[in-house]
């Protein structure tokens, strides 16, 4: 692993699962349904990798875990923003690959299987409470946060496992989340999902 690079990513996230909200796997019990479905998308505001800035770029992963997340063997593909340039792709699969260290890195080291790489368009959308991501012909997903009791939206900090450490996450639920490539197809509503702003780096 190359930990000599300087980087730092700045933005925010969102995730969507076929669990049920909220999802069980942040806190190192077995899926709602066995298995986990999962769609990350990221919009990068502001980010480096040495001298390849990234601000602005969108990127997106789905990946599938066959049973308890903590056992490992998960599958995954990578979405790169295709406006990338061909060092901006590069430094963004660096990162999200987690060859370059940070929190990348933990959540890669779960997986074994990378159906593949792709650069596509992505469209990242922040409205409010509301997130959406839409890779036209192969995902779609709408999230809206859960008001917590005493007002404002519901959050979790500091799990055992999570897409983003750096931030509390806000408990959502999905209004739509679709996916189909690499001979998946994946179709839910009203299951969990999460957002907050992110921060990476080694």
């Amino acid at each position: 692993m190359n930990t000599t690079i300087q980087w730092n990513l700045q933005g925010g996230y969102f995730e969507a699962c076929n669990c049920e909200t909220a999802c069980p796997c942040i806190w190192l019990q077995p899926p709602s349904e066995g298995n986990c479905k999962l769609l990350v998308a990221w919009h990068i505001d502001s980010g480096h990798l040495g001298d390849v800035k990234l601000d602005g770029l969108n990127v997106a992963l789905a990946c599938y875990s066959p049973g308890h997340m903590m056992e490992g063997h998960w599958q995954a593909a990578l979405y790169v923003d295709e406006r990338a340039s061909e060092a901006q792709f590069d430094a963004v699969t660096q990162i999200f690959a987690g060859k370059v260290g940070g929190h990348p890195a933990v959540l890669m080291s779960f997986v074994t299987e990378v159906w593949g790489i792709k650069r596509v368009k992505i469209d990242y959308r922040e409205q409010g409470n509301r997130r959406e991501l839409v890779i036209p012909g192969i995902a779609q997903a709408t999230i809206e946060s859960i008001a917590g009791i005493k007002g404002g939206n519901a959050t979790i900090e500091n799990p055992p496992l999570c897409v983003v450490a750096s931030h509390p996450s806000v408990v959502a639920k999905s209004s739509h989340y679709e996916y189909r490539d690499y001979d998946k197809a994946w179709k839910f509503s009203e299951r969990n999902g999460y957002y907050s702003p992110f921060t990476y780096q080694p």
